[in-house]
């Protein structure tokens, strides 16, 4: 039975695991200043989290990257609202995800005083919409950069991108909060370690899933399976198609499927289509770290959006690099927040401009496969710049 401080009633609008029961944890990152609000999302239990954070501003409070509003989340909202005071803006800082994107138009009317500040190019799809008919009231709603920028007595923000995708843009909008050196970013940067996230303590079954050779194995909770299917969500997450994964034949599929205490929804009935190769743990070594998180370009996007944009990225990374006093990266994905300077920023420069970054790896090359035969059919245009 559904918790009702979970429900999520609009999940068929963006149907990801857990569908319309969504937990949310909430921490403090950095003492009155900063905190994190998370949820998990997924495709047939390949979940990972995602996070909303919320910063302290002059008089109030400002939320980056807008998650769905259960009341669990409004009920924890409101918690640091008491103290801190009510939420003077609310900025959806990327034009392409939608993960944030969902969330936005139920905390836009529950915190109707608050301004809405959106990156340019947001799109829609399949249908290309207007902002009210997805329920963005444009009344009060800004453009980053078009319309100005908000809190800039205490916020820095800056670019990647545009990058034509075809259908619509990429583009992140990065802050870095000047107050507590705290560089906050959706997408780009992402820090990955070994240890599974806290959220995963309230259901764990994700993990325990993808921890097992075969569908007719029982989920067996351990601290071991726990790391072990962390490590290959983390992979499927990264690589859509790791290569140490083999998808099996139906018959075998059925095979292991349906046995002795399976049966349930949370077993998937014992359907798992996949086999792992017994050497898949190399492949975790390349982008997860095992005493501390491991910070990169998020490499689900090295190899689909940076391809042809790598000038774009290094040149975002050079902004990034002079904000005096960075301490902190704050990514919406994995672990945060991470000890980051321009130590740090630089490098991940020097590693995009290596030849280990154009170096085609045999996990990325599903990825790239992908990515040329989009490139080849003419989705993906030729000339990406906006």
């Amino acid at each position: 039975m559904i918790e009702k401080d979970k429900i999520w009633p609009w999940w068929p609008l963006f149907p990801l695991y857990p569908y319309g029961s969504k937990k949310t944890i909430i921490n403090e990152l950095i003492p009155e200043q900063i905190w994190s609000l998370e949820q998990i999302q997924g495709i047939y239990y390949v979940a990972v989290p995602v996070r909303m954070t919320v910063i302290k501003v002059n008089e109030g409070l400002m939320i980056l990257n807008p998650l769905p509003p259960t009341i669990e989340l409004i009920n924890q909202l409101n918690e640091i609202i008491f103290k801190h005071g009510p939420i003077k803006a609310i900025v959806l800082p990327t034009a392409s995800g939608l993960e944030h994107k969902i969330g936005l138009p139920p905390l836009a009317r529950i915190f109707n005083q608050a301004e809405i500040w959106l990156c340019p190019g947001q799109w829609s799809f399949p249908i290309n919409l207007p902002l009210d008919f997805i329920g963005i009231p444009s009344k009060r709603t800004k453009i980053l950069f078009e319309d100005g920028l908000p809190f800039e007595d205490c916020c820095k923000w800056t670019s990647l991108g545009p990058i034509n995708l075809g259908l619509g843009r990429f583009q992140e909008i990065s802050c870095f909060h000047k107050p507590t050196g705290s560089l906050h970013v959706t997408d780009a940067i992402v820090g990955i370690e070994s240890n599974p996230p806290k959220i995963f303590d309230y259901d764990p079954s994700p993990l325990l899933f993808h921890s097992r050779e075969r569908g007719d194995e029982l989920l067996v909770d351990s601290p071991e399976n726990r790391k072990k299917g962390w490590a290959r969500l983390v992979l499927f997450a990264s690589y859509l198609r790791p290569s140490k994964l083999q998808i099996p034949s139906l018959n075998h599929v059925i095979k292991y499927s349906f046995k002795k205490g399976l049966r349930n929804k949370k077993s998937h009935f014992g359907i798992y289509p996949f086999l792992w190769d017994k050497d898949w743990e190399v492949s975790k070594a390349v982008i997860i770290g095992d005493n501390s998180p491991k910070i990169q370009i998020a490499p689900v996007l090295q190899r689909l959006i940076f391809p042809r944009s790598k000038e774009l990225l290094s040149n975002w990374l050079m902004v990034v690099k002079n904000f005096k006093g960075m301490k902190y990266l704050i990514s919406a994905h994995y672990s945060s927040p991470l000890e980051f300077s321009e130590i740090d920023c630089q490098k991940i420069i020097d590693n995009i401009n290596s030849d280990e970054w154009n170096s085609l790896n045999e996990d990325n090359k599903f990825l790239y496969n992908f990515y040329e035969r989009l490139y080849k059919l003419g989705i993906i245009p030729e000339n990406i710049n906006i």
